[in-house]
């Protein structure tokens, strides 16, 4: 059931259901950006790393984070536009095979000019299946008013 601006306030916050990257993840992203760094798609050279395994593809996170919002329901039908990504931050490797799910934390809301649509100020947190943050910054949404969703 999506969220309109009046359903939203500060203090809200919101867990997507897990998705474990896949070899096949992995594979696509590299294909489809053109990022073939060894790191990513060479699990021998991978072995030679501080981390002993090929990584995911840190924008693969951050992308990844944006389908998890999706699968909560909260943003269908009310978002309009994506406004940004700030203050983003890779804290600890996403590996393949990990479980990860995206928390979602409204820090503010404000109706815009329009009076149709408001902002809403987000703080995205993508954790691994031990609960460790690996992602985080903000993505902040601009979103419908239900008047206008509904007129």
């Amino acid at each position: 059931m999506p969220h309109f601006l009046e359903d939203l306030e500060a203090g809200q916050s919101f867990v997507s259901p897990g998705r474990t990257i896949t070899e096949a993840d992995v594979v696509s992203f590299a294909a489809w950006t053109g990022d073939n760094n060894q790191v990513h798609t060479d699990a021998e050279f991978a072995k030679s790393t501080r981390y002993g395994q090929r990584i995911v593809h840190g924008m693969l996170g951050a992308s990844l984070c944006l389908g998890l919002i999706s699968r909560t329901g909260v943003f269908e039908g009310s978002a309009v536009a994506l406004l940004g990504i700030d203050g983003w931050t890779f804290e600890k490797p996403v590996f393949i095979g990990d479980t990860l799910t995206c928390a979602v934390e409204i820090l503010s809301t404000r109706l815009t000019s329009s009076g149709t649509t408001g902002i809403v100020e987000r703080r995205v947190i993508l954790r691994n299946q031990h609960g460790e943050t690996v992602q985080s910054g903000r993505m902040d949404l601009m979103v419908l008013t239900r008047a206008a969703a509904l007129g």
